[in-house]
């Protein structure tokens, strides 16, 4: 059995630039991030080696509801901590709105810096408005909080701050908690671009409950349009605790693996309310399929489930659904033909490979 400081000191040893975690919630990946960046802080002389992204940045934005004049300065304030330091780079630039839109806000933001106009104190809150004439303060949702403060974050990974120092690595933990399905493709395409980026000067390590994310990522690196540069070089895990309640850090490999949890992801998806994204989910469980069959390609696995049409225009059509350009800046629900074609090829893989999940 090994504690989370042991597996903390297991990732730092991986030699590979890119690392992938899919665990499930309550396993420990907030606490792995915080025992990695204390083994990290011990081999560099007590200071930071990297960056952080975790449930603890969160907490360093609190709203004041300034509830003494009924809400009227409404603010969402961040709690002083050694990133303030490079908060004045934000002030310069419009990263964060570029950030942002992608997930196309409905609101408008202020950054505020302290009362005595020392820019180097950084950020002191964000007030966020609707109306540019009046600028009357707002409180944004829980969903739309969690996605500001991802791309603030997101926003300072990408400026120059951290040249020459916690420059070694980012670690990202759940970005995706609060958000709605639709922005899981959209959060996918910012972490593609910070490893575009940023590789391979910067070690990246994800850490995720969430399958749609992990699947689409791990998927991006191994075997999309720039997997020949980042395959021999993504390490790809699974943090999990056996029969006896044992942590471990499983790396894995091997075309089956997360198969019955992405069925899952992708059953409850039909159940529900089904988003573009998830024909990339359903092309990657299709490509597992033949592979673990002994072929490749997503044509046998359609080939054998007696689909109404020719499986090779299928498999143009799911190709085509899943490489949309547009999914880049939205992330749209299926059309009617879309969630028809999505739901026949899944019942059908159900039935014929007799699948319980």
């Amino acid at each position: 059995m090994k504690n989370i400081k042991e597996i903390a000191i297991q990732i730092s040893e991986i030699p590979e630039t890119i690392c992938l975690i899919y665990a499930f919630n309550a396993t420990g990946k907030t606490k792995l991030s915080v025992a990695f960046k204390d083994i990290t802080k011990e081999n560099n002389d007590g200071n930071h080696s990297g960056v952080y992204y975790n449930a603890y940045s969160e907490d360093l934005f609190v709203w004041d509801n300034d509830e003494e004049h009924n809400n009227e300065n409404i603010k969402l304030d961040i709690i002083y901590s050694s990133l303030n330091k490079y908060h004045s780079l934000l002030l310069d630039s419009d990263l964060l709105e570029e950030k942002l839109s992608l997930y196309h806000p409905r609101y408008k933001f202020k950054l505020n810096i302290y009362e005595d106009g020392d820019r180097e104190k950084g950020i002191q809150s964000i007030t966020f408005y609707v109306n540019e004439d009046t600028e009357e303060p707002i409180k944004i949702s829980r969903g739309e909080e969690r996605i500001f403060i991802w791309c603030f974050f997101l926003a300072l990974f990408e400026t120059d701050s951290w040249s020459e120092e916690q420059d070694a690595h980012f670690f990202i933990d759940d970005p995706v908690s609060s958000m709605d399905e639709h922005n899981i493709f959209t959060t996918a395409e910012s972490i593609t671009k910070l490893i575009n980026d940023t590789y391979p000067k910067k070690k990246i390590i994800l850490t995720t409950h969430h399958i749609g994310l992990f699947s689409i990522l791990a998927d991006r690196m191994m075997k999309g349009q720039k997997s020949d540069k980042y395959k021999s070089d993504t390490a790809i895990f699974l943090l999990e605790r056996n029969a006896k309640g044992e942590l471990m850090l499983n790396k894995k490999g091997g075309a089956f693996l997360f198969h019955l949890h992405l069925l899952k992801t992708l059953d409850q998806a039909a159940r529900t309310e089904l988003f573009s994204y998830h024909f990339v989910l359903l092309r990657q469980l299709l490509e597992n399929i033949s592979s673990f069959l002994g072929k490749g390609g997503i044509g046998y696995s359609l080939s054998q489930i007696e689909l109404d049409e020719d499986p090779n225009i299928i498999g143009d059509r799911i190709h085509s659904l899943s490489h949309k350009d547009s999914y880049k800046t939205q992330s749209n629900k299926m059309s009617e033909y879309e969630e028809n074609l999505f739901k026949d090829i899944l019942e059908k893989i159900i039935l014929k490979y007799k699948f319980k999940f």
